[in-house]
């Protein structure tokens, strides 16, 4: 009995001696550890091309929702501003339009919302672009407010034509043959009145 007394002191002082003491090593890992920290580097462009509106002067229209109301409002604001409404907020980090001339003409904006909950606690809600023409894109999903861009007033540079357009009919994208009209109906003859002229020649 004490045989076996000893070798379970023995494997058990052998696995105290294997394991590391953990809060102390936990407590000099959170030391060493440098925090996270959240940088806002402004976006700088280095050239524009001439012509083009410079972000800080343009201005866009957001939609604001607010859909336990159903009060609706336009928001007009310049890049870098913001604006509270009730407990949220919502901030336009930029506006952008394609160009007149380009096929696909897109509107976006991109758009920060912030809502503050009961316990005074800020939770971005959503961050990025969202666009006019194809809404589903990027989407705000939240179950109280609704964003979306209405417009981004902005210039571009002249001096490219729009693309010309042909008159040329579009061509399908379908591997199938093309279907040719139905033919009409074949004409009914008239009825003869009586035997002797439908059998004269």
């Amino acid at each position: 009995m004490t045989a076996r007394v000893v070798a379970a002191t023995m494997a058990l002082l052998a696995l105290a001696a294997c394991q590391p003491e953990v809060p102390e090593a936990r407590q000099r890992a959170k030391a060493t550890a440098a925090e996270p920290e959240t940088v806002d580097i402004p976006q700088t462009v280095t050239a524009i091309a001439p012509g083009t509106t410079p972000m800080r002067d343009r201005v866009a229209v957001l939609g604001f929702l607010n859909k336990r109301n159903g009060i609706s409002r336009d928001l007009t604001l310049k890049p870098g501003q913001a604006v509270r409404i009730g407990d949220a907020v919502v901030r336009l980090r930029a506006c952008e339009t394609t160009a007149p001339y380009e096929v696909q003409q897109l509107t976006g904006a991109f758009v920060q919302l912030d809502v503050t909950d009961p316990q005074d606690r800020t939770r971005r809600a959503f961050s990025g672009w969202l666009y006019k023409e194809t809404p589903s894109l990027n989407v705000v999903e939240h179950p109280v407010y609704d964003v979306w861009p209405k417009s981004c007033a902005m210039t571009h540079p002249g001096g490219v034509p729009p693309p010309e357009r042909s008159a040329a009919p579009a061509r399908s994208r379908s591997s199938a043959p093309n279907s040719t009209p139905a033919a009409p109906p074949p004409v009914a003859a008239p009825e003869a009145d009586n035997a002797d002229e439908s059998n004269a020649i």
